[in-house]
């Protein structure tokens, strides 16, 4: 547990941490052994305990590699939410690398240059291509070491051929990471987990007892060669002698240090620095981010990379998406007396409207609900299930109906969050129409409320008209009065030399 301190970090209040080894037996069976889910539920009662006893506002549970890939999934989550007390969500791989990076960022800055962030796990890897603080690139990898270790390893120490395929089968899953984040001459690497901790710490002479005092030292390319070659042919019980390894640890330490070493030789890093933050600190940072009381601009901007790039890949305007956001997040500041939503909202509103449109990518045809499907089963990191799934709602339901129990998607939302939905889709709906022209000609000068009226008054360059987008706005307005029971009013700017009107788009 920790809380935000004013320079941007966090007071840790209380720490606790047990290796459960969930995934051990899915690598091997496929489903996770009931020891495995007994001790993680000891484990999560014991969290719940601890965050009850001192008072946490706001949590997050996440399951990586193991929960991803266990046939008893569901079995496992009830049980583990059970003990929990809250819900427990599964993340993708790229979203724990996403956390791995600001877990690292929020505990040791980075300067502006290319950083490359490598996490062996369990049951996968993360690779990170981190620049001024964001993730430029990122990966996830089925080479944890636990997950190596049950496949290859079965012999102690392990034999010659099987250190061959464990080998082979590193580098062939690291050429799509290798593609993906590019030959660069990157000015660090940093190494997280436990798996690393062993290196440096084996590599340092510091005690498993001292685990502490080895962040942020480094291990030469050349030291984590040797001390490869040395654990390949020992047995368990010299393994676990050497300083930082331990029991636990010197089962699956050959694969560990096998997947850090074949990463280091094809990235060209000379050496690996320790940082021991992860995804657990990259979660605390992520809630600081979320739980702020003013609305930021609004996604933060590693959020935004994720979203533009998304929205690009499938032929989205991104001149138009920004400034239908905007125009989105400005009527949600302007007329939270109305809503009465957590600011945090409109991060979910400037997301959809980034995205209302993929669809078309499918067909023009319906496209709304197109858009809600590729929203929804894609992969977004840097939003939790639930907020990819609300944001799919909104660009299903920013043209044509409202949601409605015939919805099934809508059917399943707890009354709250149907209330939320209703009072986020008129902004989503006007926010498109005042873009309606796609030319980014139209500023909203101004939203008051007059009586029980929204005025909105718009302006645009002298000689532009934008009678389109008052007609458009028209349109929405039934979707506002059915809403918030108000009219909608669209206002021409007095500076504006076109005709001055005033057309009340709802009576």
């Amino acid at each position: 547990m920790a809380e935000a301190a004013q320079d941007g970090g966090f007071v840790r209040l209380a720490e606790d941490r047990q290796v459960t080894r969930l995934g051990e037996s899915v690598f091997t069976h496929g489903v996770l052994s009931e020891d495995a889910i007994r001790i993680s539920e000891a484990v999560l009662s014991r969290f719940r305990a601890t965050i009850n006893k001192l008072g946490g506002a706001e949590t997050r549970a996440v399951a990586t590699s193991a929960t991803r890939d266990c046939r008893n999934q569901d079995d496992f989550l009830r049980r583990a939410q059970a003990a929990f007390g809250g819900p427990i969500e599964i993340i993708s791989g790229i979203e724990e690398a996403r956390l791995i990076n600001l877990g690292v960022h929020a505990v040791w800055p980075q300067d502006d240059q290319p950083v490359l962030i490598i996490d062996v796990g369990g049951g996968s890897a993360a690779f990170v291509l981190m620049q001024s603080g964001g993730m430029l690139e990122g990966d996830s990898r089925p080479l944890g070491a636990v997950r190596l270790k049950e496949v290859f390893l079965d012999k102690d120490p392990p034999r010659r051929d099987q250190i061959l395929r464990l080998q082979e089968f590193i580098d062939e899953k690291l050429e799509l990471v290798v593609r993906r984040l590019g030959r660069q001459a990157f000015v660090k690497g940093i190494a997280t987990s436990a798996s690393a901790a062993a290196i440096i710490c084996a590599v340092n002479g510091i005690a498993r007892a001292d685990r502490a005092t080895a962040d942020r030292k480094m291990a030469t390319q050349e030291q984590v060669r040797r001390l490869y070659r040395d654990l390949i042919t020992m047995p368990f019980e010299q393994r676990r002698k050497i300083p930082g390894i331990g029991p636990r640890r010197a089962e699956i330490v050959v694969a560990g240090v096998a997947v850090f070493l074949r990463a280091m030789e094809p990235f060209d890093l000379p050496a690996l620095y320790y940082s021991n933050a992860g995804v657990r600190e990259g979660i605390v940072a992520d809630l600081r981010t979320r739980s702020g009381v003013a609305i930021r601009s609004v996604m933060p901007d590693e959020q935004r990379r994720v979203v533009e790039s998304f929205a690009k890949r499938y032929g989205i305007s991104l001149a138009h998406a920004k400034i239908t956001a905007s125009f989105a997040v400005e009527l949600f500041k302007r007329l939270e007396s109305l809503h009465h939503l957590e600011p945090r909202y409109a991060r979910l509103l400037e997301a959809a409207c980034h995205l209302l449109d993929v669809g078309h990518y499918v067909s023009d045809t319906g496209h709304h609900k197109h858009s809600r499907y590729l929203v929804r089963h894609a992969d977004i990191p840097g939003f939790t299930e639930d907020e990819k799934q609300f944001i799919a709602l909104l660009c299903q339901f920013h043209r044509k109906s409202l949601p409605a129990s015939r919805h099934p998607e809508v059917a399943a939302l707890s009354p709250q969050q149907r209330r939320i939905l209703e009072l986020l889709i008129p902004f989503v709906r006007i926010a498109d129409a005042l873009d309606r022209s796609r030319d980014q000609q139209v500023r909203l000068a101004r939203c008051e409320l007059k009586g029980d009226s929204v005025v909105l008054t718009l302006e645009a360059e002298p000689g532009k008209d934008y009678a389109l987008e008052e007609w458009a706005v028209e349109r929405s307005g039934a979707a506002f009065k059915a809403v918030y029971q108000r009219n909608l009013v669209v206002a021409r700017d007095s500076k504006n030399p076109a005709s001055h009107r005033q057309t009340a788009l709802v009576n």
